[in-house]
């Protein structure tokens, strides 16, 4: 997941990567192309493999890379035609079709709940989820955790006006974690991992069994049914990646470490819980996307109901 930030300073974002990226492939006499951009993360490992080249090779597609700050800005450059392909959470889509992107929800991987979690300091007399109420938490607003502390609140019997949120993004979160003027932060990994291993701070609750948190790849509707065989391609490889990370975890931790500039022990025991697998999106898996949607809306933190079904590609299983 990422941190939203204003309008301003993402379309400025939006407007130096934009300035790197290629001309349409109709301007370069190419047959077909595939521009896909990505945040420093699994896509990048993916890159740097070079196998997506060789597959694509023989098709005619002409592939490049564009690196983003954030899930947010990937989908604005998705909806200005800059991009084809992008990786981002749970919560960015549903903005973005709420705005009326055309994106297409293309592949998911499997639930990742143990990499988001509610935090607390190691000495806190906060022992259980109850103990939150009317406790001060931060979180990321409109974030995946912001989904996932509300289905929390729901599972121990307690309402949404039970909370005490304090919406901050992670490093200001952490900074107030550390001086003790929260008492609790909701955030998902590395960020998580990190607050554990350097801060000693206790996990209270992960999202086993309440919410799946997992990550999403999506393309436009139009590139998505007129390309579903570089997409199904796409997919493939990026599920090589994960099923080579899921073997050789301490290699995938050393590759994380470098990329993220984070120390390896904590990127130990963030790819230590993380579950690995990339597959094509179903209705089942766009069912949960509906369920962070209608939470979403009665929290009227988007302005109308999206039927995520209308960001389907053609021939969803």
């Amino acid at each position: 997941m990422t941190t939203p930030s204003h309008p301003l300073t993402r379309r400025r974002l939006l407007q130096a990567s934009a300035a790197a990226l290629p001309l349409p492939a109709f301007a370069q006499g190419a047959t077909r192309e595939l521009r896909i951009g990505h945040q420093k993360g699994y896509l990048s490992l993916l890159k740097g493999r070079g196998t997506l080249a060789q597959r694509l090779a023989p098709l005619g597609v002409k592939l490049s890379w564009t690196e983003f700050t954030a899930g947010p800005v990937q989908l604005e450059a998705l909806n200005v035609g800059s991009i084809d392909f992008g990786d981002v959470g749970e919560a960015p889509p549903i903005f973005a079709q709420a705005a009326g992107a055309p994106l297409a929800y293309v592949a998911a991987t499997v639930p990742r709940p143990q990499s988001e979690a509610v935090l607390v300091p190691e000495g806190s007399a906060i022992r259980s989820v109850t103990d939150l109420k009317g406790k001060r938490i931060a979180l990321n607003k409109g974030s995946n955790v912001h989904y996932f502390i509300v289905k929390l609140f729901e599972k121990h019997g307690l309402a949404y006006g039970d909370l005490q949120l304090v919406y901050l993004p992670p490093a200001d979160a952490r900074a107030a974690f550390e001086k003790g003027s929260i008492d609790a932060w909701v955030i998902w990994d590395p960020f998580l991992a990190a607050a554990e291993k350097t801060l000693g701070a206790r996990v209270l609750a992960d999202a086993t069994g309440v919410v799946g948190n997992r990550a999403y790849y999506f393309s436009s509707l139009n590139y998505a049914n007129r390309n579903a065989d570089v997409i199904r391609m796409l997919i493939e490889e990026i599920d090589k990646v994960d099923q080579w990370g899921k073997a050789n975890r301490d290699a995938l931790a050393t590759e994380l470490s470098a990329l993220w500039g984070i120390p390896k022990p904590v990127v130990d025991l963030s790819t230590g819980r993380t579950q690995f697998g990339t597959g094509p999106v179903t209705r089942a898996i766009l069912a949960e996307q509906q369920q962070v949607a209608d939470t979403f809306l009665a929290l009227k933190l988007i302005p109308k109901r999206i039927d995520v079904l209308d960001a389907a590609p053609a021939g969803l299983a």
